[in-house]
């Protein structure tokens, strides 16, 4: 069993298989120019197994595989086909552009849930965000996992200048669609120009959203990170993330490994423990992990308070989020 200083329980892995992206979204990896690393210094299909493999008999039970991209990194089909054959939950987070050419490993595989990011609907807005002429390919895929009866959670980040343009375009996606669209606050990580002005916060977007609709509150799942709604008679459901305005710390069960095999025990943290270079050496992994996850902070990685607007991002010891995994 993994548990923290405080108690929590950690059965939900997050693994991130590479930090490269064929999209260029404005929050997560915004340079055109920005290095990814080299294949030598990320985990392999195999090591990615072993580790995995690790954490499942240290009580995971559910595993995300996460990007970057996940879809562009080479071998995904092996990498996925592989953690299938784990007792776990197995589901992933992606731009939705490549999936058509993953449905069949997808399918094969057992992922019942996916997560797509897409933060506009309009063309042109999202060609904006993702500097990416893409979005007919990503609707159209998201269309297809929906004949095939895969389960889509559509992750929306809220950001000032973009969110108030489309957030009543995104709840409508719920009425004749069994979409779950979550709206998600703009948090700071490298390189991603945070500022606190353009943090859109889930209070406002649900006073507007009621100024529209009646909703119901929905029961939440256990460890849930969204608080969810419905609308009557709406095929979907909306929720929003509440990170900057409202953590959900005191619940949280999620660990994070990353391209280059560091385990992170918070996205925010600025501690990592080296678990792909201990295990090269043949070192003992169990007891890094347990090490590493121990020390996690109470919340936010120990780095900054729920008073958002008072936070100086420059200030913050992180990676970018494609760096991270997402």
């Amino acid at each position: 069993m993994l548990k923290d200083q405080f108690g929590r329980i950690h059965n939900y892995l997050r693994i991130s298989l590479t930090d490269d992206c064929n999209f260029r979204c404005l929050y997560c990896m915004p340079n055109e120019k920005i290095s990814c690393l080299p294949g030598s210094q990320i985990m392999q299909p195999h090591e990615i197994l072993k580790l995995a493999e690790t954490f499942v008999n240290l009580g995971v039970n559910k595993i995300r595989l996460t990007g970057g991209e996940p879809l562009v990194r080479n071998g995904f089909g092996q990498i996925l086909d592989e953690l299938a054959q784990l007792p776990v939950e197995l589901t992933i987070t992606t731009n939705g552009f490549l999936l058509k050419r993953y449905l069949p490993n997808l399918l094969d595989a057992g992922v019942k849930s996916i997560n797509v990011s897409l933060d506009a609907l309009d063309p042109k807005r999202f060609a904006a965000v993702t500097q990416r002429n893409h979005f007919q390919m990503v609707w159209d895929n998201i269309m297809l996992l929906l004949q095939n009866n895969i389960r889509v959670k559509i992750n929306t980040v809220a950001m000032a200048g973009l969110i108030e343009h489309e957030l009543f375009d995104f709840i409508e996606l719920t009425r004749d669609l069994p979409l779950h669209v979550r709206f998600i606050e703009f948090m700071p990580f490298n390189l991603n120009d945070w500022k606190s002005s353009k943090v859109i916060t889930a209070d406002h977007l649900l006073q507007q959203t009621q100024s529209r609709y009646k909703i119901v509150k929905l029961k939440d799942e256990p460890h849930a990170t969204a608080k969810k709604y419905k609308i009557p008679d709406h095929k979907g459901t909306i929720a929003f993330i509440t990170t900057m305005s409202d953590h959900f710390c005191e619940e949280c069960n999620r660990i994070r490994l990353t391209a280059d095999g560091k385990l992170k025990n918070c996205i925010f943290s600025s501690e990592e423990t080296d678990l792909l270079t201990a295990l090269r050496k043949g070192q003992a992994i169990e007891p890094l992990i347990h090490k590493g996850l121990y020390s996690k902070h109470r919340a936010l990685g120990g780095q900054f308070d729920q008073n958002y607007k008072l936070l100086n991002p420059e200030a913050l010891k992180n990676r970018s989020m494609i760096s991270i995994g997402g």
